[in-house]
């Protein structure tokens, strides 16, 4: 079903809309479309395709909360969420774990209008429940609705992204010291020498390489530790339906290596106005053994991509891990944005002692990890 209401400080010229059924969702692809084209703070786990896809993999019946904002029928905001409740009641962005940036929509022509009314949509479509905006990346649009909430509200840090300015390899090398530089191009020469050659993947063989890609990922971590959800077919079904539709769009981009016509290894690489970012990827273990450094093969096809749109950013997503800490990237910490009305305030203070118990027990355990190594 679909429910629609007018905020109630909002002209005639604007009205909002709660779509809470699939149908509804689905048959919003095009509008909102143009609406992320819109919106320069969107990251590509904010397009349609990713969410609409992912909703059909992971939603649950009853919990979708679209929250709308219109203006002479033309969509300019809206907020995807889900319904929670669990540990406490909450609307959570759409896109879940999977998805390394949270965020909604708003037209950056907007004059201070559609986000008002989205404030107020919001908070009436909140009722009982707290709005956790986890994984915003500073900048997103949905800060402009924080400015404006009138509940109680607390923004505190959340994961950790590293960052790179859209360079071609060239210049991403040249910031290196110059030991450091010098070995990146030896590695870049023994791929030239290897015979790596890199091909983008069409949109009538993405499903194809996809698989290819999701095999490569299982060979490359067999006998260690895996994200366990990368191997589930709910994932594989979530990625090929997005991902087709995205690399259509241009908000995606499927590369093979090939070594001697044989696919050693599959990136997949999302694509949005302001950054480039390498997603996921599969690579055969003999690449190691040939002593490829498959890092390198695949920032350098990243960074192809994300000059080539003129971007700001290539973005290495989520985590600090010391690989991506070579190549000097800015560490920018994504925020999670607290919002609640007066009478869910509990909430707030609830989930912020939840928050400040767990940050507590990581420091405890980075402590003990490192007088172990000691």
């Amino acid at each position: 079903m679909t429910a629609t209401y007018t905020a109630r400080t909002v002209t005639s010229a604007l009205t909002t809309e709660l779509v809470t059924d699939e149908a509804g969702f689905a048959g919003l692809a095009p509008a909102w479309g143009r609406l992320y084209g819109r919106c320069a703070a969107a990251t590509p786990f904010q397009s349609h395709a990713w969410l609409h896809s992912w909703w059909l993999s992971y939603g649950r019946r009853g919990r979708l909360r679209l929250v709308l904002v219109r203006s002479a029928g033309e969509l300019v905001a809206v907020a995807p969420l889900m319904l929670v409740r669990r540990p406490l009641p909450a609307l959570v962005p759409l896109g879940g774990a999977i998805s390394d940036y949270a965020d909604l929509l708003l037209d950056d022509g907007d004059d201070g209008r559609a986000a008002a009314a989205l404030t107020e949509a919001l908070a009436h479509a909140a009722a009982t429940a707290l709005i956790d905006f986890r994984e915003v990346r500073p900048g997103g649009a949905v800060e402009r609705v924080y400015d404006r909430w009138r509940g109680p509200r607390r923004t505190i840090g959340d994961s950790p992204c590293l960052e790179l300015p859209a360079l071609p390899m060239d210049g991403l090398v040249s910031r290196l010291p110059s030991n450091k530089a010098q070995r990146v191009r030896a590695k870049l020469r023994k791929l030239t020498a290897l015979g790596v050659h890199r091909r983008t993947v069409g949109p009538e063989e993405v499903d194809a390489a996809l698989g290819r890609l999701l095999e490569l990922h299982r060979l490359q971590w067999q006998g260690r530790n895996v994200t366990s959800e990368h191997l589930q077919p709910r994932f594989r079904d979530h990625l090929v339906r997005a991902v087709g539709a995205m690399v259509r769009s241009g908000d995606a981009v499927v590369t093979e290596f090939r070594i001697d016509g044989e696919v050693v290894a599959v990136d997949l690489t999302l694509l949005s106005r302001g950054l480039a970012g390498g997603y996921l990827y599969g690579a055969h273990p003999g690449l190691r053994e040939r002593r490829a450094d498959v890092a390198v093969m695949l920032l350098d096809a990243c960074a192809e991509y994300a000059g080539a749109g003129g971007r700001g950013t290539l973005s290495l997503l989520r985590g600090d891990e010391p690989y991506k800490l070579h190549w000097r990237p800015e560490r920018v910490v994504n925020q999670r944005l607290l919002l609640a009305r007066r009478r869910t305030a509990p909430l707030l203070t609830a989930t912020l002692c939840d928050a400040a118990a767990r940050q507590r027990g990581k420091e405890v355990l980075r402590r003990w990890r490192e007088r172990g190594e000691g």
